[in-house]
């Protein structure tokens, strides 16, 4: 099986790679658990020396590091190298509060010196996606590492270039052979490796069924995973918000990475009082965004991954426009080459119709009206998915509604959301389980052991 990449701005195929054969997989498997036998005995300060080495690498290659990303998955050049410049930064956190987050954790026991120990699990198996094909192997990677672990990324099949990349900059970095490896293998070949011993843990960003999946053939092999999956974030404004404010981040989150990240803010549930403002407010930013070559600097929105992405996305938008939405701009496929979706805005989003319930992953804003702070919180909650979310209003009585009961793992007010080394990110229902950076990060595949001194 080939492995290629396709430029999603023209739909050319650039490049193709032979997918790993058993004999091939079997010695990366077996290299990686030779590597954990000497890194689980490395000490916090050299690994946190070679994730400042890492970092460093990413920090004066960012711009050759972004150009692979905007070639094969459509990234625009700005976002893409500060993309890389971001996982950097991930990296270095974690050199300098890892050894503190895994700390031995003493218990008030009196007859006993009684602590918890965390020691690395081993092997962990990376099922990761091509959105943001750095910083989510990177939000990965540096807590996995400094804990003590070793990675094995099974990268999305249409980044092969940036898996080979990040793997070739751990190498140049110092890390040992083995300790982080990239496997060019298609998805088919998760469930083995998952059911392989050497393999401790996995963990997988990606679609809800993909993550269906892994999660059961992880149960099935008893082994703990976190998954990270889609995200239908709901974007509430209320009279209070400063409106130009939650107007430039509503546009601004929508087409984030051209509308493909799990939390961009996806459904816009805007008071009654100050809908029609807000939607004719977004619906002129959103027209006038610039559509083009994502490896211009003047370019706002780029391609989306491919073909069938666009496919999918315009009959989301044309099944929702034909059960009794309005559309207020784009909605319609654009001619010539490459995967090019224009910015759309539909609102009156009918029950029943994708809007209500299916995530868009691509740059479309869905509008509700709702009458009040409850119809707002209905509106919110009317989701299978619960990742993240954001709340437009300076009043505290509302801002301590929403944190109560908005049913989601993430909620910021007036900011929307993201993800940064320093806090926890992860979601509930069908966003997935388990939490990925802060103390959560090295901490998630660990064995937590009691250590009891009489």
């Amino acid at each position: 099986m080939a492995i290629a990449t396709v430029n999603p701005a023209t739909g050319e195929r650039i490049r193709e790679f032979d997918a790993l054969g058993e004999k091939e997989l079997e010695q990366k498997v077996a290299l990686a658990a030779e590597a954990f036998a000497g890194q689980r005995r490395t000490s916090f300060a050299e690994r946190a020396e070679l994730l400042r080495r890492t970092a460093g690498i990413l920090e004066e290659e960012a711009e050759a590091l972004g150009r692979i990303a905007t070639l094969e998955m459509g990234k625009t050049r700005p976002a893409a190298v500060a993309e890389v410049r971001k996982s950097a930064a991930g990296c270095r956190w974690y050199a300098d509060h890892g050894e503190e987050m895994l700390a031995d954790q003493p218990w008030p026991v009196e007859r006993a010196r009684v602590f918890t120990r965390y020691e690395p699990l081993g092997p962990v198996l990376a099922v990761m996606p091509w959105n943001f094909p750095y910083w989510q192997v990177f939000r990965f990677a540096a807590p996995a590492l400094i804990a003590g672990n070793v990675g094995l990324l099974k990268h999305a099949s249409n980044v092969p270039q940036v898996a080979l990349a990040i793997e070739d900059v751990f190498r140049r970095a110092g890390w040992p052979d083995g300790v982080f490896q990239s496997l060019l293998v298609p998805s088919s070949a998760v469930e083995g490796l998952l059911g392989d011993d050497r393999i401790r843990a996995a963990t997988l960003t990606g679609s809800e069924p993909a993550g269906r999946e892994v999660g059961a053939a992880a149960g099935r092999n008893i082994k703990p995973s976190v998954l990270e999956l889609g995200g239908s974030d709901a974007f509430v404004v209320l009279p209070s918000a400063d409106l130009a404010k939650a107007v430039e981040s509503a546009v601004q989150s929508r087409i984030l990475n051209n509308g493909q990240s799990c939390i961009n803010a996806k459904r816009f549930i805007v008071h009654r009082e100050i809908a029609g403002e807000f939607t004719r407010q977004v619906t002129e930013r959103m027209a006038a965004l610039t559509v083009g070559d994502p490896a211009k600097d003047d370019t706002d929105l780029g391609p989306l991954s491919s073909a069938d992405a666009v496919e999918t996305l315009h009959r989301q938008v044309t099944d929702t426009v034909r059960a009794g939405a309005r559309l207020h701009t784009g909605g319609e496929t654009v001619a010539g080459p490459g995967f090019y979706y224009p910015p759309t805005v539909l609102t009156d989003i009918p029950d029943g119709s994708p809007g209500q319930h299916e995530e868009f992953f691509g740059p479309v804003a869905l509008i509700w009206q709702a009458e009040d702070l409850d119809d707002a919180i209905r509106i919110a909650n009317d989701s299978p998915f619960g990742l993240g979310g954001s709340a437009w209003t300076t009043d505290p009585a509302e801002q301590e509604r929403l944190i109560t009961e908005i049913e989601t793992g993430m909620v910021y007010f007036n900011e929307f959301t993201q993800s940064t080394p320093e806090v926890p990110f992860g979601g509930v229902k069908n966003s997935g389980y388990g939490r990925e950076l802060a103390s959560f990060g090295p901490r998630t595949f660990v064995n937590a052991k009691t250590v009891w001194l009489a």
